[in-house]
């Protein structure tokens, strides 16, 4: 679906237990307790932000869960995130930093970031510790403005998730230790399965799922769909083989990716279908071709748009970078600079999805 195989030139406690800490953390923030911000990562980032006078979407909304087909907070109201997915942070971490996240909060006024963690290609395999701290990093980072955090598993190539089962494992025993008291991750445990079937898929989520739940029971996670997440259209199949086969778990939702230029009439109505049975959360989508490249077809970007606000269905959108790309928000050299707020500094696709994110 969406190849980006080449690197970028220019302690246990009771569930009942953990709720309330969660609670208890979640009223510090709101009160501007909490203060631990993300350690910049390149000389003259920004300082951390002020604590916020107005309920942020962490605060406002609390714990989420899965209630039916929906993401539900914790007065189990419905709710949809909007927001941001970062490039692979093998690439662009000096994206990642206290004044585009104070941008993307505050300017943007998003709901969500998805920290993405690649596998392969230079990214977690390479240095499990050094990329799990700099996941942890930024998730506090996202945390400490208020907003939530999608945790993803950025697995792309080889597509079969089993490849790196060992590697998940250690990740999300890391990644859900730490956050088990913590109402504002998400856990996406695949970012694109490719080449295998829904039962291979399904067999790595059942086994991935009890690993997190082992350290927080309470975590929403995110199952990714075959066929780089597409509930397999993409290799000729449909929702109906997730639907007829779902994943043995609780409180979980299904992704699916799209590229508005690319993924026309039949992917819309795949979403449309498969949310009228599943929780779906749509964790990447560009308003470009697959490859995050070319021309933006915005008339089809909105109309998944209008299908997802209708239906209460999250997204974030590829993605928050520099890159030279026409899928990367920034203008190329921006996150050289400290600029981050307004316009000037975006292309035309991040001008057009700052805007629906602002709304």
């Amino acid at each position: 679906m969406h190849q980006r195989t080449t690197p970028p030139t220019g302690s246990a406690s009771t569930p009942g237990r953990r709720r309330l800490a969660r609670k208890a953390l979640l009223a510090a923030s709101t009160l501007g307790v909490v203060t631990a911000l993300m350690a910049p990562v390149r000389a003259g980032a920004a300082p951390a932000p002020a604590a916020p006078t107005t309920a942020t979407p962490l605060a406002a909304n609390g714990q989420l869960s899965v209630c039916g087909r929906r993401l539900c907070n914790a007065s189990g109201e419905a709710v949809a995130l909007n927001g941001m997915s970062t490039h692979g942070t093998q690439w662009y971490a000096q994206c990642v930093n206290g004044g585009s996240l104070d941008a993307l909060a505050k300017d943007w006024r998003a709901d969500v970031l998805r920290v993405s963690t690649y596998v392969q290609e230079g990214g977690y395999e390479t240095d499990p510790a050094g990329f799990t701290a700099r996941a942890q990093k930024f998730v506090d980072a996202a945390h400490a403005r208020g907003m939530y955090a999608v945790i993803d598993w950025h697995m792309l190539d080889p597509g079969d998730p089993n490849a790196n089962l060992s590697r998940a494992k250690t990740f999300f025993t890391a990644m859900a230790k730490k956050y088990k008291n913590h109402p504002g991750v998400l856990y996406e445990i695949a970012n694109e399965p490719s080449g295998v079937s829904w039962s291979a898929v399904k067999s790595y989520a059942e086994k991935i799922i009890p690993v997190i739940r082992a350290q927080d029971p309470d975590g929403v996670v995110l199952v990714g769909t075959r066929a780089w997440s597409s509930f397999g259209v993409s290799e000729g199949a449909n929702e109906s083989e997730v639907v007829n086969n779902p994943v043995r778990a609780s409180n979980i939702m299904y992704t699916f990716h799209f590229y508005a230029a690319s993924h026309r009439d039949e992917y819309l109505k795949t979403l449309d279908r498969a949310s009228d049975k599943l929780p779906v959360f749509v964790t990447e989508f560009g308003t470009q071709n697959y490859a995050g490249e070319g021309a933006n077809d915005f008339t089809m970007s909105q109309r998944y748009l209008d299908l997802m606000k209708r239906k209460k269905i999250s997204w974030t959108n590829w993605n928050y970078s520099d890159d030279h790309r026409s899928g990367a928000v920034f203008k190329t050299g921006t996150c050289n600079g400290s600029t981050w707020t307004g316009t000037g500094v975006l292309k035309e696709a991040g001008v057009w999805i700052r805007e629906r994110i602002r709304q």
